[in-house]
């Protein structure tokens, strides 16, 4: 017989996250609320640490790099089609 993990949504984790950081309460007195390992609860603001400089991080800088590996990408796909191209009219030509 298997066991379903339970899946929290964003906005509680985020509350919970929230709470754990105000520290009004004790880790233990939220987990117990919550019916949450505090271990859990603990990864959850790991998680939230980790990613916290990256709200703050400058969008036009990940756009750029997006934007220099799209055209990266379309020079690409130019070159094998100008390839391609230029081997078909070698090919026509032996043909006619």
């Amino acid at each position: 017989m298997s066991t379903q993990r339970t899946r929290y949504s964003a906005d509680l984790k985020a509350k919970l996250v929230l709470e754990v950081l105000k520290g009004n309460r004790t880790l233990a007195e939220i987990a117990s609320e919550a019916k949450v390992h505090p271990n859990l609860l603990m990864q959850w603001k790991r998680q939230l640490m980790d990613g916290l400089p990256s709200v703050f991080a400058d969008k036009r800088v990940k756009d750029n790099k997006e934007q220099e590996a799209l055209t990266d990408q379309l020079y690409q796909q130019i070159g094998q089609l100008k390839v391609e191209l230029d081997w078909l009219k070698k090919k026509s030509g032996r043909l006619s």
